[in-house]
């Protein structure tokens, strides 16, 4: 089973936000030649790597409530200039959606468990998929999605 993680959004207002950020990432990427995809710079290491890159992926919160999803490909280590160890999250092009989900405010990353995270959108049925991203954000917040 897959453990995934999840982070605030800092800075994006919705979801659009995130997926032009994403793709301007990914043009970056391959203008240099390599793959497309995104690299999110965190602090704090994951000890469990070997579990988040077999199916992983890392949730975003975008103003309180996971929206989005993107599949962890790789994680890597380096140390910065300062001297402090980092961590770069090697992400895959795609910004999947998924059912909206309340979520606390937070520092860092946490852990998120499969069986906790959000389903996709996808997932969900065309109805649900075709409501525009503020009823289905209040459908959320009453429990009823």
């Amino acid at each position: 089973m897959a453990l995934h993680l999840i982070k605030l959004c800092v800075g994006a207002d919705t979801l659009q936000d995130l997926r032009d950020w994403v793709a301007e990432k990914s043009m970056r990427a391959m203008a240099a030649g390599l793959e497309p995809h995104s690299i999110h710079t965190t602090r704090m290491v994951p000890k469990r790597m070997e579990e988040l890159l077999t199916g992983g992926s890392l949730y975003w919160v975008i103003k309180g409530q996971v929206l989005a999803r993107q599949n962890l490909l790789d994680i890597r280590t380096f140390t910065g200039g300062d001297g402090i160890q980092r961590c770069e999250l090697i992400l895959g092009p795609e910004v999947i959606e998924t059912a909206p989900q309340p979520r606390r405010p937070f520092q860092g990353w946490r852990y998120l468990k499969d069986e906790e995270a959000p389903r996709d959108l996808g997932k969900l049925g065309e109805g649900v998929a075709a409501l525009p991203e503020e009823l289905r954000r209040e459908l959320a917040e009453l429990g009823l999605l």
